[in-house]
């Protein structure tokens, strides 16, 4: 059996040096169901993301990608999916969020995903683990 088929975890690949995408996971560790603590969180220019996802999702650093259990959510879906993870009311917008044709919502991804370095900044490097986040963040 292939690695990436054993993989069972939740896992968020996020753009590792863009402000906008670690503060979505910053938003979504603090906002996680405390019940559940199941997301995992790795910079898709790491070592997990290297493993598990195609090369098309390594290179275009314009899309999140939620991995849930094997199977990928890109874009809004994947916002969407991960924002079911979260707590109230975060995973009840997200069934609203699930109304709103695909096409659009997706349109409104990729114009925030396209400027979002000009809009909210690049880092240096990519994030390292703050205290009390080691057990979720993926290096």
């Amino acid at each position: 059996m292939l690695e990436r088929e054993k993989e069972s975890r939740k896992i968020v690949f996020f753009d590792g040096v863009c402000h906008l995408c670690n503060s979505f996971v910053d938003f979504a560790i603090q906002n996680e169901k405390a019940a559940k603590k199941s997301l995992f969180f790795a910079p898709l220019q790491g070592e997990i993301a290297l493993r598990l996802l195609p090369r098309s999702d390594r290179e275009d650093l314009q899309s999140i990608v939620y991995w849930d259990g094997g199977k990928l959510h890109r874009r809004s879906n994947a916002v969407l999916h991960i924002f079911s993870e979260l707590d109230f009311p975060w995973g009840w917008l997200s069934r609203l969020g699930f109304c709103v044709p695909a096409f659009l919502r997706d349109a409104i991804y990729r114009t925030v995903a396209k400027n979002r370095y000009r809009w909210f900044g690049k880092r240096e490097h990519c994030r390292l683990p703050q205290p009390g986040e080691k057990s979720q963040l993926l290096v």
